[in-house]
């Protein structure tokens, strides 16, 4: 008889896949839609470089502060109930044992059991039995600010190089068309991967990723003509 694997199934990477994913999709998207603006506006291709630098730049930082920000809350949150989870266990032990065994109980465990279970898991860790299965989040991996900060920044960093870069290699003539097929190219790829890592339908994702990016590059390219030609008007 053949002894089947233990399933390896993809949920535990969404969380740093969704990031990574969403930072290098906002470097791609927000750095091409702005090369694409300032040079259907035309300017002069020095001038759309140093936009596209300075917006790499800025959107590296904002990604930065505002992840280090939002995880910082939630790291703060999580401190706050993890400190008055441990005062409450060293004030009532045998309350916060019963509270334990009734989350079990309604799990589906018999009393007996959920009895045992939670007996058994708090003389061996009641902190993290009361983190995990009443509060919901594992006392051993609270957020890291700084490192979710970090890596917003730098997945933001590495797609906005993408279009940056084929901007820069590009003549002024072909900057719009080489942006657009580049960035649209390595959007697809993106959504592709990502859907394949997380287990997900790979041709929708990628699609709906190039579709709505591309759809964003237009608009963008759309008003930097608008205005160039007014301005010039």
């Amino acid at each position: 008889m053949h002894r089947r694997n233990h399933e390896r199934h993809t949920l535990s990477a969404v969380p740093w896949l969704r990031a990574s994913v969403l930072g290098a999709n906002d470097g791609i998207v927000s750095i091409s839609s702005l090369i694409l603006g300032v040079a259907a506006a035309h300017a002069s291709h020095a001038n759309t470089m140093l936009s596209g630098v300075a917006a790499l730049v800025a959107g590296a930082m904002s990604m930065a502060v505002g992840e280090y920000v939002s995880v910082h809350s939630q790291a703060d949150s999580e401190a706050a109930a993890l400190a008055q989870e441990r005062a409450e266990i060293e004030g009532d032990p045998v309350g916060e044992r019963h509270e334990l065994t009734d989350i079990y109980r309604r799990r589906g465990l018999s009393v007996a059991l959920a009895k045992e279970v939670a007996q058994q898991l708090m003389a061996h860790d009641a902190l993290a039995a009361h983190a995990r299965d009443e509060l919901g989040f594992s006392a051993r991996s609270l957020a890291r600010p700084v490192q979710a900060a970090l890596a917003s920044a730098g997945s933001f960093t590495a797609g906005a190089l993408i279009p940056l870069l084929a901007a820069a290699l590009a003549t002024q003539v072909y900057v719009i068309p080489v942006t657009v097929v580049t960035s649209l190219a390595c959007l697809f790829v993106l959504g592709a991967l990502s859907a394949k890592a997380g287990g997900a339908q790979l041709m929708t994702a990628a699609l709906r990723v190039t579709c709505w990016s591309a759809l964003a590059m237009g608009v963008t390219a759309g008003v930097g003509a608008l205005v160039g030609t007014t301005t010039q008007g």
